[in-house]
């Protein structure tokens, strides 16, 4: 089995639960922050949904500098409605599939840089910035947007078997 095999396999479970999350997000509260410093909820969420698009990036190119000297910077997804959110979650993630699918073993194992303001901040294998910049960041703020929801008294599902919200059924 293929490196980008493997990790879909990985991916689809952690999207189909991503997605699961993504859906719950209530548009009355987009505004919400449980901190001055924390994104609000609507962000949060658009955010995750464009996370599995960067694994295209990562993919296609071999470097990303979020803030080149001279040029415009990392334009965030700033979604309005659920809708929008679901949307870019379900084209960003066809996207990575079809790309990271599309890339041999040897592919994925050129390294990718991240910089800013054409400072390096890091260089890992493509596989491994897939692994930790896209899904398990995707997975990171997925648990971040679970507290959010949780502290709007949204029922949370669970992800690797019941919540505290559904385990009454079992």
């Amino acid at each position: 089995m293929s490196i980008a095999q493997r990790f879909l396999d990985e991916f689809d479970h952690e999207m189909a639960n991503t997605r699961k999350t993504l859906e719950l997000v209530p548009e009355d509260k987009f505004d919400f922050a449980p901190h001055e410093k924390s994104m609000k909820l609507g962000r949060l969420a658009g955010h995750i949904a464009e996370m599995p698009g960067w694994g295209v990036l990562t993919v296609t190119a071999t470097e990303l500098d979020v803030h080149p000297v001279g040029g415009p910077g990392y334009d965030p997804f700033r979604p309005a409605t659920r809708d929008e959110i679901l949307a870019a979650f379900d084209k960003n993630i066809a996207s990575a599939k079809e790309a990271i699918a599309g890339a041999s073993d040897e592919d994925l194992m050129v390294p990718w840089s991240l910089l800013a303001g054409g400072k390096v901040l890091f260089t890992m294998p493509r596989i491994a910035v897939l692994k930790s910049m896209v899904l398990n960041h995707v997975i990171h703020h997925r648990a971040q947007l679970g507290v959010y929801l949780r502290m709007n008294d949204v029922a949370i599902p669970g992800m690797y078997g019941p919540s505290a919200d559904d385990a009454a059924a079992f």
